[in-house]
């Protein structure tokens, strides 16, 4: 084994996706049909477009784990001109089984190793992997709250997500440029699900508004 294959091996330090994969698949069945169109903490998306969005990121991060590089890794979500998929009518079980295959593609070490593609960018696996975590464990939170059901996350996964979202907080050109909001002021002692979601811009106390 040469030096370069010793550091590949060790440098890396695999994220365990299926807490908040599963913690995400067990909300799905407390989500009413009467609520599709409900606003959620992500301005302008409301409960039906996160779950588009959800079956589109899934596959996207299923695949880049694989390296399986092609249309579904290529589209930027941000991208106008991008089409989602309407949302079928068996969502649940579609996303259920699209969160455990997120999960199983980015337990194989190799999916933390070497080059990816996620939303358009070239990445390399270790930071896509946390980027999925994120993105789920963010999404799984504006579910609850759209839906009002509890929500909680594992310290692992949660460490990780401050991590990456801590690293452009202070950058306002960079989060103008990016997915996230400026970060929400909270206090120190603030719980760790707290100062992530405050960090990715929403606020910690966001609860839907009364209905008519």
């Amino acid at each position: 084994m040469t030096d370069a294959d010793a550091t590949d091996r060790t440098a890396v330090q695999p994220l365990d996706l299926r807490p908040v994969a599963d913690r995400l698949a067990a909300l799905l069945d407390g989500v009413p049909d009467d609520r599709l169109d409900a606003p959620t903490p992500c301005p302008g998306m409301p409960v039906r477009r996160l779950l588009e969005h959800l079956l589109a990121l899934t596959t996207a991060f299923r695949d880049s784990a694989r390296k399986d590089l092609g249309p579904l890794t290529d589209t930027d979500p941000d991208d106008p001109n991008a089409a989602t998929p309407p949302l079928p009518d068996d969502w649940r079980r579609q996303l259920r089984d699209q969160l455990a295959e997120l999960a199983e593609a980015w337990r194989e070490p190799a999916a933390w190793r070497g080059a990816t593609r996620a939303g358009g960018v070239d990445l390399p696996g270790e930071i896509a992997g946390v980027v999925a975590l994120n993105e789920v464990l963010l999404h799984g939170w504006d579910l609850a709250r759209a839906t009002d059901q509890p929500y909680v996350a594992d310290p692992a996964s949660l460490r990780a997500s401050i991590d990456l979202l801590s690293q452009d907080a202070d950058d306002p050109d960079a989060r103008a440029q990016g997915p996230f909001g400026p970060p929400v002021p909270v206090p120190a002692d603030a719980a760790e699900l707290a100062k992530a979601v405050a960090l990715s811009g929403r606020s910690p106390s966001w609860t839907p508004p009364p209905g008519p």
